[in-house]
C-alpha cells in the first residue's frame, strides 16, 4: 500500500516538529500575516489553531518548570556526588518529565495541522522552509519519501 501525499507530507511535518527545539517553533505562525496568506488559513482555522496553541501552552509551561526543577535537582546530587541508585532514579524522573513535555508538544502540532487541509500542509510545509531560511535557520533533512506535488 502505497502512502497517500497527505500522509507523507503529515509524516514529514512530524519529522520537522519532533527534531526542532522547542523554542524554534515557539512563534504562532497562524498569526502571521505571510503564513495566512500563502497557506491560505481562514479565519476560522485561525481561531482554531490558536485555541490548540491556548489549551496547550499553560500545560506546556508547567511541565516545563517541572522539567527544570527535576534537572536541577539531579545537577546538585551529581555534584554532592550522591549514591548512583539515587541519581539513577533522579534521571528516570528528568527523562520520564522531557518525554512528557515532547509528547504533549508533538501533539500540539500534530492537532494544529490536522486543522489545515491537504492542499494546505504542502503551501505550509513550504513556507515554513522558507521562514526557516529567512531566519537564517539550517533546513531540516527529512527521512520521508519527498512529497510529490
Amino acid at each position: 500500500m502505497r502512502p497517500s501525499v497527505f500522509g507523507r507530507c503529515l509524516v514529514a511535518l512530524l519529522l520537522v516538529a519532533l527534531t526542532t527545539p522547542v523554542g524554534a517553533q515557539s512563534f504562532a505562525w497562524w498569526k502571521s500575516e505571510q503564513f495566512q496568506k500563502d497557506v491560505g488559513l481562514t479565519t476560522e482555522q485561525c481561531a482554531r489553531i490558536d485555541a490548540v496553541f491556548q489549551a496547550t501552552l499553560p500545560k506546556l509551561k508547567q511541565n516545563r518548570e517541572e522539567l527544570d526543577k527535576l534537572e536541577a535537582d539531579l545537577s546538585k546530587m551529581i555534584g554532592d556526588n550522591a549514591d548512583e541508585r539515587l541519581v539513577i532514579r533522579q534521571i528516570d524522573r528528568v527523562e520520564a518529565a522531557r518525554a512528557a513535555t515532547s509528547k504533549m508538544r508533538t501533539l500540539m502540532l500534530l492537532h494544529e495541522r490536522q486543522v489545515l487541509t491537504r492542499e494546505q500542509l504542502v503551501k505550509f510545509k513550504a513556507a515554513y522552509e522558507q521562514w526557516e531560511k529567512d531566519h537564517h535557520r539550517p533546513p531540516h533533512t527529512e527521512t520521508a519519501a519527498p512529497v510529490k506535488k
